[in-house]
């Protein structure tokens, strides 16, 4: 009786029911947006090329999990894929077509998230978020291509919703966790995959033309460099920014040049900003308080 449909039905409506709660909990933005993001959108649309990879800072729940797991900034990355129009292949088109809305000159990701898997959507979807673009060096048009082409046949796959579960047990005080659980989540299964994450789906992208994110480098026996492959479920956001074969974008919304030197910026100094305590003017106590190291 156990084992019986109904009881499996049963069995299987409550992990939905509450696999969903978690989505719900964990992905929901738990800080606001900020007035002006530190990264302004029309820069990051110039810059971003296809086969950069966009991290993002993230405000949910889940993104502050990341962050404390990983002790980075960076809680989510995602593929560009270039603009609708650059796109050539009709069946790619037609796929785009049915996830996004095509926005004219705006570049298209592909990601995977915690409540949807493996999507396509615009750039501009993350015009209020702090993020950065990572540029992989010396890498020619074509096998840019093979990156997104390997990247696109993940489309419509589920998110590795085991990772639901792990990533919920840091709702809970982190003092009060095993350690064992804290290293859980990147455990290597054998197997073929066929749900992703969003730096294991991008790490396998590059690993299919045999581009270093992060590999062990060591000497062999005769004292030459050898990469040895990463696995690549232990791969988190961070680690494009971190990796020395990737060039660091920013795109700050006053940016500095010889134009435009940075004793340009428009400093009000009747202010001072104490982060999450908020903005107080300055008074001459005050102000002298915060010339102090």
């Amino acid at each position: 009786m156990e084992n019986s449909p109904i009881n499996l039905s049963l069995k299987k409506s409550w992990q939905t029911i509450i696999s969903n709660w978690l989505i719900c909990r964990l992905t929901c933005d738990i800080e606001p947006a900020p007035q002006v993001p530190l990264s302004d959108p029309a820069h990051v649309i110039n810059k971003i090329h296809p086969g950069d990879v966009l991290l993002v800072e993230g405000r949910s729940r889940v993104s502050r999990v990341i962050n404390t797991i990983t002790k980075s900034a960076w809680s989510h990355a995602a593929l560009c894929i270039g603009c609708f129009d650059d796109i050539q292949n009709p069946e790619l088109r037609e796929k785009i077509k049915q996830y996004c809305p095509v926005i004219e000159n705006t570049p298209l990701l592909i990601e995977s998230r915690l409540e949807t898997g493996v999507i396509i959507l615009s750039l501009s979807d993350y015009k209020d978020e702090h993020i950065r673009i990572c540029r992989p060096k010396g890498v020619s048009k074509d096998k840019i291509e093979k990156i997104t082409d390997y990247a696109f046949q993940y489309v419509g796959f589920k998110y590795d919703h085991k990772q639901i579960f792990d990533l919920s047990r840091f709702l809970v005080p982190w003092f009060l966790l095993p350690r064992r659980w804290r290293s859980s989540l990147f455990t290597y299964h054998a197997g073929t995959t066929t749900k992703m994450t969003c730096s294991l789906l991008i790490a396998e992208a590059f690993m299919s033309i045999q581009y270093p994110i992060l590999p062990l480098v060591r000497k062999d026996t005769n004292g030459n460099y050898e990469f040895i492959r990463r696995n690549v479920r232990l791969f988190t956001p961070r680690d494009f920014d971190y990796s020395p074969y990737f060039d660091v974008i920013k795109c700050p919304v006053v940016e500095f040049s010889d134009n435009t030197p940075y004793t340009s910026i428009p400093w009000n100094d009747n202010l001072i900003s104490n982060d999450n305590e908020g903005v107080i003017n300055i008074t001459p106590d005050n102000h002298e308080e915060s010339k102090k190291p």
